[in-house]
C-alpha cells in the first residue's frame, strides 16, 4: 500500500470521528456548527501531554478526549435549555471562541534545547510521538481504524440499548419524551458528552498524525462538513456518517479531475440529498429494509 493511500485512508479514519460526534446530536434533534471545537481541544490537549509532559500515547489520546468531553459537558449546561436555530449559532459562536481563544494561547517549555508547545496563532509544532516511537504510517492507520471499530462497536450497542431509543425518541419529539417523565436536558447533556469524547478522539489522532495544529485548521467548513456527511450518508445507523466522509474525501478529494471543484460539488449534492432524501442515503426506513433482508437470507 503507497504512502499517498494511506494518508487518505487515515484521513478518512480521523475525519469519521468528528462525523460520528455530530450526528450523534442529530439523533437527539440537536443541529451543532461547533464540533470542530472539541475536535481543536482533543488536539490541544493530547498533543501537550505527550509532546511536553512525556506521556505514552494512549493515555495522552485519554486525556485529550477527556478534556474535550469536560468542554462539551460545560457548553452543554447553559446551551441545550435552548434550542434549534439558537443552539446551532450557540455552539457556533463557542467554536470561533474556541478557535480565537488558540490564536493567542501561549504555553511553551523547553525540552532538549528547544520550545515545544502552543505558540498562538503560529500553532503547535514539533508532537513527534509517533515518530519518535518508530511507528510507521501504515501501523498508525492501523491504529486510527482500530479506535474507529471500537467507537463504531459503541453506537452499535447504544443504538439498541434503552439509552438509543430514549435519544431517537428525543429527536422525534422532545415534548412527547418530556411527557413521558424523560429529563430532555440531562439526556441532551450526556448526547453532547459523548460527542465531545469522539470528536477528541479525532482531534488527538489528527495531532499526532500531522505532528502540527494551528488554529485556523479548526474553522467552521470544518464543522459545517461534519455536519453534512450524517446528512449524506444517512441518519439511520452510524455507518452513515462514514459513507459522506468516504463521498467526500475517499473520493471528490482523491479524484484528480473532481479536486478542484471539490467544494461546489459537495455542496451540490448536500443540496439534492436533503431535498430527495431529508434523512440521507441509510436513513431509518432504508436500514429497516436492510435488516429485513438480512433476516430473510440468514
Amino acid at each position: 500500500m503507497d504512502d499517498h493511500l494511506i494518508g487518505i485512508l487515515s484521513n478518512i479514519g480521523m475525519i469519521s470521528f468528528i462525523a460520528l460526534s455530530a450526528y450523534l446530536l442529530l439523533i437527539v434533534g440537536e443541529i451543532s456548527f461547533g464540533q470542530q471545537a472539541f475536535f481543536a481541544i482533543g488536539a490541544y490537549a493530547a498533543g501537550i501531554a505527550t509532546a511536553m509532559w512525556g506521556w505514552d500515547f494512549w493515555p495522552g489520546l485519554v486525556w485529550g478526549a477527556g478534556i474535550a468531553a469536560l468542554a462539551a459537558v460545560l457548553v452543554g449546561i447553559p446551551t441545550l435549555r435552548i434550542r434549534g436555530l439558537y443552539f446551532s449559532i450557540a455552539t457556533l459562536a463557542f467554536a470561533e471562541m474556541v478557535r480565537l481563544v488558540f490564536e493567542v494561547f501561549e504555553y511553551r517549555v523547553e525540552i532538549d534545547g528547544e520550545m515545544v508547545g502552543p505558540d498562538g496563532s503560529d500553532g503547535f509544532r514539533d508532537i513527534r510521538y509517533i515518530f519518535e516511537n518508530d511507528i510507521t504510517a501504515f501501523e498508525y492507520m492501523a491504529m486510527i481504524y482500530l479506535l474507529l471499530a471500537a467507537v463504531l462497536a459503541g453506537f452499535f450497542l447504544l443504538e439498541r440499548s434503552r439509552l438509543g431509543s430514549i435519544f431517537r425518541m428525543i429527536g422525534q419529539d422532545h415534548i412527547l419524551a418530556e411527557m413521558q417523565g424523560l429529563n430532555v436536558t440531562l439526556y441532551k447533556i450526556l448526547a453532547l458528552c459523548l460527542a465531545g469524547f469522539v470528536a477528541g478522539i479525532g482531534g488527538a489522532l489528527y495531532a499526532h498524525l500531522t505532528t502540527f495544529v494551528e488554529p485556523k485548521i479548526f474553522n467552521v467548513m470544518l464543522g459545517v462538513h461534519s455536519l453534512a456527511y450524517g446528512l449524506i450518508g444517512g441518519l439511520g445507523t452510524a455507518f452513515g456518517p462514514l459513507i459522506g466522509v468516504a463521498i467526500d474525501i475517499g473520493f471528490l478529494e482523491s479524484v484528480q479531475f473532481i479536486s478542484g471543484y471539490r467544494m461546489i460539488a459537495f455542496g451540490g449534492l448536500v443540496a439534492v440529498l436533503l431535498i430527495v432524501r431529508p434523512r440521507g442515503l441509510l436513513d431509518e426506513a432504508a436500514v429497516n429494509r436492510i435488516r429485513l433482508l438480512l433476516r430473510r437470507h440468514a
